[in-house]
């Protein structure tokens, strides 16, 4: 099997390749993700772009094999919202999230080195949470690290009980959409069955 690399220290990503059954290693992008709460700003064309940028900047590193990237972000009334900058921003996030559904998108980028083809796009997944009081959501944010997840929120794991219901890709929203990488894959030759 030819090499594969994961643009990404997330270890929800890395454990969502690894249930996939593809080997891989790991080295980090040193890209700064762009991000915006405007309300203008294209939450698809962010993602791809932010994406595509780390997946070339370990590609350029790179001799041989496929580079694989990932950008989540949550789209909701309006704005963008990436990872938390501290644990107040991520109260008023996920307070934020519990008032309407949100959109959670994905780009996703993946480089074939040796044939020099890149693939881009993104998926999109659609959530509704339940209404959370304050004290719920400071009883969450002190037994769940929020600041490395989008949205501040993991539905893999505690943040899942206040989840309602989801339309799209379960997938997409811990950070990586399998099937759609999978297509990706098996268009470069890459055999996940």
């Amino acid at each position: 099997m030819r090499k594969i690399i994961l643009a990404s220290k997330s270890k929800a990503r890395q454990k969502l390749l690894k249930q996939m059954g593809i080997p891989f290693r790991v080295s980090k992008s040193r890209i700064k993700e762009s991000s915006s709460t405007s309300a203008g700003k294209n939450p698809s064309h962010l993602v791809k772009n932010n994406a595509l940028r780390k997946a070339q900047d370990v590609a350029a590193r790179t001799s041989s094999g496929i580079v694989i990237a990932a950008d989540t972000v949550v789209s909701a009334e309006g704005k963008i919202i990436g990872k938390p900058k501290n644990i107040a921003d991520a109260f008023f996030t996920i307070k934020l999230l519990t008032r309407k559904p949100q959109w959670v998108y994905t780009g996703l980028a993946v480089i074939d080195i040796d044939r020099q083809n890149t693939y881009i796009a993104y998926e999109k997944t659609k959530i509704y949470m339940y209404p959370l009081t304050d004290r719920q959501i400071r009883r969450y944010l002190r037994n769940t690290s929020p600041l490395d997840k989008a949205g501040s929120f993991d539905i893999q794991g505690r943040g899942g009980i206040f989840i309602d219901r989801i339309e799209g890709c379960f997938y997409n929203v811990v950070g990586l959409p399998l099937a759609k990488l999978a297509r990706i894959l098996t268009k470069i030759g890459i055999e996940i069955f």
